[in-house]
């Protein structure tokens, strides 16, 4: 059985596994990410790989990289959160490690890990929502992973719902993800918390009065044990969510949408006001097919059993 190693590059860690051709994962590495420093990163991925190498036979890598990764899956050309700026990866990391490398951008490569192995391993067209700090997306296409003309397509977090809106990180403003992510939740508690809003109050108390301490999984708990306040602000980022996914399929038509990251671990509580909106707002409602909206089933794994898999074929 081929073996092949697949590694997920973020802004505060790397994570590498060994991943066997059914998508189950040997064993599993995490370091600190250097994300500030290009070298220090190819040095800490190498790294990895060849401590993972000395007790496994690795036939091929394939790095999940959180930016936009050329169509020949080798040059990171930018990366908001990590020091990459046209930078081939692919040739640094093969010096290193003596093994082919396949670059991919991690949100695709957890599009493919879900498709092959997840939770739309059933259907040929799905579109990932990854919602987390921000909204990511990656597509496959009949049954083909969909990278655009130069390789960045899917970039769905940066998507204009609100002209004039909100300033995002990519110096846009009004980004899906500025409404729609686990940042757009936290910072809308927090805001309420400070303005001294007393539907917050049982939320701060849970963070010990300090509105900075409130964070996503505290707000997933809170809603979990029936806080009213959190339960909105979950509705309120699916509703967003909801309602641009419903836009997406205008345009995508895939057969599911399945949504990860770590606000999808709230469940029901995000997913429900997610399907209630999308199906609010779909064109041609009650006269077309509907799609599934799926929770994810590989977690934070997913990309790296997606890059694996596609340093494999």
């Amino acid at each position: 059985m081929t073996l092949t190693c697949g590694v997920d590059v973020g802004g505060t860690k790397i994570a590498g596994g060994v991943v066997d051709e059914r998508g189950t994962i040997l064993e599993e590495l995490r370091v600190e990410s250097p994300a500030t420093d290009v070298e220090a990163i190819e040095d800490a991925i190498a790294g990895l790989v060849g401590e993972l190498a000395t007790r496994h036979e690795i036939a091929a890598v394939g790095v999940g990289a959180a930016g936009y990764v050329d169509k020949s899956r080798s040059v990171v050309m930018f990366a908001p959160n990590i020091a990459w700026r046209n930078v081939d990866l692919q040739a640094g990391l093969e010096a290193r490690v003596h093994l082919p490398v396949v670059v991919e951008n991690d949100a695709n490569a957890a599009a493919w890990g879900e498709f092959v192995f997840g939770a739309a391993h059933d259907v040929d067209d799905l579109l990932l929502v990854t919602v987390g700090t921000g909204v990511g997306g990656g597509l496959v296409l009949d049954g083909r992973l969909h990278r655009g003309a130069f390789g960045v397509a899917a970039e769905i977090g940066h998507m204009r719902v609100v002209p004039d809106g909100i300033r995002c990180g990519c110096g846009n403003r009004g980004c899906f993800e500025q409404y729609a992510s686990g940042s757009a939740l936290v910072r809308d508690a927090r805001a309420a918390a400070v303005e001294g809003s007393l539907l917050a109050r049982d939320l701060l108390d849970r963070a010990g009065g300090d509105p900075l301490a409130i964070t996503g999984p505290l707000i997933t708990e809170a809603a979990r044990e029936g806080d009213a306040f959190a339960v909105e602000q979950l509705a309120e980022v699916g509703r967003w969510l909801g309602e641009g996914i419903a836009s997406l399929t205008a345009v995508l038509d895939p057969a599911a949408v399945v949504i990860g990251g770590g606000v999808s671990e709230a469940g029901e509580l995000l997913l429900g006001p997610v399907r209630t909106a999308f199906a609010a707002q779909l064109t041609g409602r009650g006269h077309r097919p509907s799609l599934e909206i799926r929770k994810a089933r590989l977690g934070n794994r997913a990309g790296l059993i997606g890059a694996a898999d596609l340093a494999r074929h």
